[in-house]
């Protein structure tokens, strides 16, 4: 029998909230305790597993837990190294779990290990770039740290007042998301920072995020790293002489949805993008605000062409006190479709899949799945289509004077392959 402690930071306090205990991944349950329970302010770590006395069913625990793993070649190089199933989430999330995505935070067996800030030399950095998914597993490994995605990303601190890197041991947490260049994907870095910078132009809120560069503006000299807005700096908290993030809550759609990450693409028609809408509708504190910010990021996700834009990429984020649920900042917006990849969207638009079949009719058409008017479907279409080429031009001309030419022609072809080409 394996038990698995889960903590979430409550009010900035690592606070025991329940146990996964099970012989095997297979079999495993997630149980809240009851001294959790009893305490009046108990909030549920996700929707998809509220508040209840009852262990919750094999399914529904790997549903969640196993969203805050890493994916891909990621997983399969730490299962590898482990010497575990790739499928067993549960000795996955024993080795990785101490730094989730959002507050949570999961040990087996004694929580001793020492935190602190490891500052990382140039080499490092630069070593993290070259090298791609094999350094960035190695440091998982060595930090504990658990990333959701398929690209190579790690968490490190980032002191911006000297512009160095530290890596976050223990329960440190970490400020930035950092990501290499995709050995498959040309400009993949410069492609993320132009959609990013462009979103910010037409008002769709992103998190901050800069590239970083270790030599020449070549993919294997470059990082991305974007701020994590799920850890915001203390003002009263010291590690290490560097102020410490405190942890905020967030759970991915799939997550809150009940969806596996193995289904966060929509393959036949399920709902998904109402399913959306209602989550925010019965639990956002401003629905009617987030539904429209959430419509404006799936219409430029449409118009620049980026079909990997899967519930897993949508999240909600909760408040210090766990008691109230907002839409987060806007992450992972890239334009797929300049590498050629498929045409299918993430998820259906109206009654349609394949983004070269979609239009704006397509939109209007879904306005009564999701429950806006038409009328603010479309005007909100309107708006960001109309924005969007002035927003990528600036963006790319800003980005182009700080040394990456090549913006300006990915700028163009962006707006030739995505949706706004075909409107």
């Amino acid at each position: 029998m394996r038990e698995l402690s889960v903590y979430i930071e409550f009010n900035g306090i690592q606070t025991l909230v329940g146990k996964i205990a099970g012989a095997s991944y297979l079999d495993a349950r997630f149980r809240y305790e009851q001294e959790y329970l009893d305490n009046k302010d108990a909030a549920a770590i996700s929707i998809s597993l509220p508040l209840q006395q009852e262990a919750f069913s094999p399914a529904k625990t790997k549903n969640f837990f196993e969203s805050l793993l890493p994916e891909g070649f990621s997983r399969k190089a730490v299962a590898n190294w482990m010497k575990a199933d790739e499928n067993d989430y549960i000795s996955i999330l024993a080795e990785l779990g101490r730094e989730c995505l959002g507050a949570i935070k999961i040990v087996e067996g004694q929580d001793d290990e020492v935190s602190g800030y490891e500052l990382l030399s140039a080499q490092r950095v630069k070593a993290l770039a070259a090298e791609g998914a094999t350094k960035s597993t190695e440091i998982l490994l060595e930090t504990h740290l658990s990333l959701t995605g398929a690209s190579g990303k790690v968490g490190l601190y980032y002191n911006a007042a000297d512009k160095t890197w530290y890596l976050p041991k223990g329960d440190a947490p970490s400020t930035h998301i950092v990501k290499q260049s995709h050995v498959r994907h040309k400009q993949i870095v410069l492609n993320e920072q132009l959609c990013i910078q462009t979103a910010k132009r037409i008002g769709i809120t992103v998190p901050e995020s800069f590239i970083v560069s270790q030599g020449s503006q070549a993919d294997e000299d470059i990082l991305y790293a974007t701020a994590r807005y799920d850890r915001p700096l203390s003002n009263n908290k010291e590690l290490d002489g560097l102020k410490c993030p405190y942890r905020l809550h967030q759970e991915d759609f799939a997550q809150a949805l009940g969806i596996f990450a193995a289904d966060k693409y929509e393959k036949t028609p399920s709902g998904y993008m109402a399913r959306m809408f209602e989550l925010l509708r019965n639990e956002s504190a401003n629905p009617i605000e987030d539904q429209i910010a959430l419509l404006r990021i799936i219409i430029f996700n449409y118009l620049i062409g980026n079909t990997d834009c899967h519930v897993k990429n949508f999240s909600l984020l909760y408040s210090e006190d766990l008691k109230s649920k907002r839409l987060a900042p806007a992450y992972d917006l890239v334009a797929t479709r300049v590498y050629r990849t498929t045409s299918d969207m993430s998820f259906y638009i109206g009654d349609e899949l394949n983004i070269s079949k979609i239009n704006r009719s397509k939109f209007e058409m879904a306005a009564s799945e999701i429950g806006l008017s038409k009328n603010l479907v479309l005007s909100n279409f309107d708006d960001v289509a109309n924005k969007l080429e002035k927003a990528m031009s600036d963006a790319s001309e800003d980005l182009a004077e700080k040394g990456f030419e090549n913006a300006i022609a990915l700028k163009d072809e962006i707006l030739k392959s995505g949706g706004y080409g075909m409107i």
